[in-house]
């Protein structure tokens, strides 16, 4: 099975160390068994701007998802768990979100695959 993309939001305004983002999320992802299953990159606006800071998932064949409102630091863990309910789920659609924690409440969109 091909990576996922998790692409963070560079243009999110706030004080943020994304140093300290990356790490976290990176910690995360290896914590949970993910961290060759899941690419992170850097990607300018998800037109999220009043909720920074936004992020999304995608991969070919899968639905894609954009979030805000997300405190990358602290939500790691939660990136982490709604990878794997990504990379679990057919064809990307999460049906059930409670183990995403938090992030299910940051939902902002939800895109069929083409």
């Amino acid at each position: 099975m091909d990576p996922i993309r998790l692409l963070i939001c560079s243009s999110c305004a706030g004080t943020r160390d994304r140093v300290a983002e990356r790490q976290a999320v990176d910690d995360a992802l290896v914590r949970a068994g993910l961290n060759s299953r899941v690419v992170i990159s850097d990607h300018a606006c998800f037109s999220g701007c009043a909720e920074p800071t936004a992020l999304a998932l995608q991969a070919a064949g899968r639905a894609s998802y954009v979030f805000s409102g997300v405190n990358i630091v602290t939500d790691a863990e939660d990136i982490a768990a709604t990878c794997k309910a990504y990379l679990d789920s057919p064809a990307g659609w999460i049906e059930d979100a409670r183990p995403c924690g938090r992030l299910r409440m940051c939902l902002r969109a939800r895109i069929p695959a083409l």
